[in-house]
């Protein structure tokens, strides 16, 4: 918002005026410049009144499927670091986890997200509330069959962490059969032959192959 649009609301206000702050685009005060005014307001004890309208939020959440208990984060970063400190961070939390991204940064993100949640279930809102509204539902290991338009604004829904009973160490047999599958096979079958063989949580597979590969 405007600094001279933001004074002139503020003086309508001021003068007994009511004005509304409305949106086509979901909730205009969450996670969206609308709370610009809305600290204004705060900071000069001007009466706010929320009428409930449509939020990606809780809109994502509703459709999920996923644990009723969630975080959310807003905008992801836009640099590698901060995301992969940020997803750091998600897989501490025992809840869904809610993000906002462009649907263009999102795919170029796919191997992230597998790093770091191979396990979980994702569901992503592609403008949501909106004409081309579409969603995108499974698992995060399959990502990348997802037949996702890359345009617009997302809203991912990220399940809660799973109780796993999986092993989470691989054995030298298990690291030697890896080495000898990745010099002819995708990472993505070598996560599926050797969690198919044996009790191995995927992101264990998933990032010693992506470790070998940095060896090479």
């Amino acid at each position: 918002m405007k600094k001279k649009n933001l004074e002139k609301v503020t003086n309508f206000i001021n003068e007994d005026k009511v004005v509304s702050l409305i949106s086509d685009a979901g909730t205009p005060t969450i996670s969206d410049p609308g709370r610009i005014l809305i600290k204004r307001c705060i900071n000069e004890n001007i009466l706010i009144t929320p009428v409930p309208g449509v939020s990606a939020v809780t809109a994502s959440m509703s459709i999920s499927g996923f644990s009723d208990k969630f975080y959310s984060h807003g905008f992801l970063s836009d640099k590698i670091n901060s995301i992969k400190k940020e997803f750091e961070m998600f897989k501490k939390f025992k809840c869904s986890i809610i993000f906002f991204i462009s649907a263009k940064k999102l795919t170029k993100h796919f191997e992230i997200l597998k790093e770091y949640f191979m396990e979980n279930e994702i569901l992503i809102c592609r403008e949501i509330t909106k004409m081309h509204e579409s969603f995108y539902r499974g698992k995060v290991s399959d990502i990348d069959n997802f037949d996702f338009n890359p345009k617009g604004e997302v809203t991912v829904v990220i399940s809660e962490k799973k109780v796993d009973n999986k092993n989470l160490i691989l054995s030298e047999s298990d690291k030697k059969k890896i080495r000898k599958l990745i010099t002819n096979h995708t990472v993505k079958d070598i996560v599926r032959i050797i969690s198919k063989e044996k009790n191995i949580s995927k992101s264990i597979i998933y990032n010693y192959c992506l470790k070998i590969k940095d060896e090479t």
